[in-house]
């Protein structure tokens, strides 16, 4: 007898749940809100945001923080912007040794740019 065990796989989109709907489809419920505003809020800050494209940019859609980290600030204060867009959802990370390799998930990105298009037909 075996002890395999045969799972589902999940789609890639299935990942990351897009967040809210197209502002211009119906208002947002209150957990939508939170939702956007702590989103938008980690990219409100201009070293995120800088942290976030250089990740978002980089070659196979995943860069090591020893790649990342020259955005005129201290280490230990990239370390703390990365941990701001990873707690807002925008980035995952891995630990590979001693370097940490951070990822922007493809449906995040949709749901983002999902989030910012106007409803069909408007």
């Amino acid at each position: 007898m075996s002890n395999v065990q045969v799972l589902p796989l999940l789609e890639p989109e299935a990942a990351v749940a897009p967040c809210c709907p197209p502002l211009t489809e119906r208002p947002f419920s209150a957990e939508e809100a939170e939702v956007a505003a702590r989103m938008f809020k980690a990219l409100g800050d201009p070293v995120r945001l800088r942290l976030f494209s250089a990740v978002a940019s980089h070659e196979g859609g995943e860069a090591c923080v020893c790649d990342i980290s020259d955005v005129g600030v201290s280490q230990p204060t990239v370390s703390h912007h990365l941990k701001k867009l990873k707690d807002a959802g925008l980035l995952t990370s891995e630990r590979r040794g001693t370097w940490v390799y951070y990822r922007v998930e493809p449906s995040v990105l949709a749901a983002m740019g999902q989030l910012l298009t106007t409803a069909a037909g408007t």
